[in-house]
């Protein structure tokens, strides 16, 4: 007996099977590369938290991160100051940097899919470019040697700036009749206007002021702090959810523009603000915490979309992950690679995604051009 619809000719049930087996061999595909990609974060996570001066194995590791929970007899081996170490200083460090990665990736592709444009980032909104400048001042201004408050003035005057470029990238997405080109043109223009605002800064600047705002601009996660990931962290948990709600919407831009996604019944400028809202909030803050980490939002989304698809659906958390996977890694190497000096994690991000993204650029051409 057929098993096809009353509706449906014969010939097309066999289409229809062959069509399901695809879906699911591909959600099975996305689940597995998923999966790899969550264990190999996990373990470079226990790395990251157990490499350094003192080395631990990734059993000391977790058992120091669990040390509040776990018995006296289960730390005979750990010390009190291999346990702090890990829990004070290493492992903020490396939440920061899951944070950064994590965050700065999912504005990327939310940023990608809502102007159809695969160069746009964070950092080419002007964004990061703001941030910098909001820093590079506070340095000039002597804010950030003054004593306790110094770190987080300097915090507040890069996200100030940042939120003042927001509020410009936010208006033009909700003018009507601004499309995405607009949007990106606009952000292009503000991320020369702060850069050279940022230059005026440092060529003003004494050669000690010169060398923190340089250093700043680099990107770190050197001295984080709970209370910084905490406050980081809780911005880029808030606007998440919001991308997250968005997918569909997201597919629909990016696939078909504004005229699909208005014919399949989504209000688009009004997704455009919300999307872009919580893309920017998490963005800048984010980097005013971290400084300028401007490669990771453009490349964890295409290192994931080549992966496991363009369904935001699943892309937005597969380049969170991607991301975050990306920011701690580079961060190890930037410790030990040179130790004891450490380099910006900014720096060594470019030179560990360049590779990569070229890589499956290369070997997945054919994707990248349909």
């Amino acid at each position: 007996m057929s098993t096809a619809a009353p509706w449906m000719p014969a010939s097309a049930a066999p289409g229809r099977n062959e069509l399901q087996a695809a879906m699911a061999r591909q959600r099975l595909r996305q689940a597995l590369l998923g999966a790899t990609v969550l264990l190999l974060l996990v373990a470079v996570v226990l790395l990251s938290a157990g490499l350094g001066v003192q080395e631990l194995s990734p059993g000391q590791t977790l058992r120091a991160m669990l040390a509040p929970w776990l018995p006296a007899s289960g730390l005979t081996d750990l010390s009190a100051t291999q346990i702090a170490v890990v829990r004070e200083l290493r492992l903020p460090r490396t939440a920061m940097g899951l944070v950064c990665g994590a965050g700065l990736a999912m504005a990327g592709v939310a940023m990608q899919g809502i102007t159809r444009n695969p160069l746009v980032s964070p950092y080419t909104l002007g964004i990061s470019p703001a941030a910098a400048f909001g820093a590079s001042l506070a340095i000039l201004l002597g804010w950030h040697a003054l004593p306790g408050s110094g770190l987080y003035l300097t915090v507040v005057m890069a996200f100030a700036s940042a939120a003042l470029c927001a509020v410009v990238v936010l208006g033009l997405a909700s003018l009507r009749g601004v499309n995405a080109m607009v949007l990106i043109l606009g952000g292009v223009a503000l991320t020369y206007l702060f850069s050279a605002m940022t230059a005026t800064v440092q060529f003003v600047a004494s050669e000690q002021q010169l060398a923190s705002i340089v250093h700043w601009t680099f990107g770190s996660l050197n001295g984080r702090r709970w209370d910084e990931v905490a406050i980081a962290g809780g911005v880029w948990l808030l606007c998440a959810p919001l991308l997250l709600m968005h997918a569909g919407a997201l597919n629909a831009l990016a696939a078909g523009g504004d005229d699909v996604a208005a014919s399949l019944g989504y209000p688009v400028q009004r997704t455009r603000l919300l999307v872009s809202l919580a893309a920017v909030l998490s963005s800048a803050a984010i980097v005013s915490f971290t400084g300028v980490i401007g490669f990771v939002g453009l490349v964890a989304p295409h290192i994931a979309r080549l992966a496991i698809g363009g369904d935001h659906r699943v892309l937005l958390p597969f380049s969170a992950v991607v991301g975050a996977l990306l920011v701690v890694s580079a961060d190890l190497m930037g410790r030990l690679a040179f130790a004891p000096v450490m380099v910006p994690v900014g720096i060594v991000v470019a030179y560990l995604g360049v590779p990569l993204f070229l890589h499956l650029l290369l070997t997945r051409r054919h994707e990248m051009s349909t």
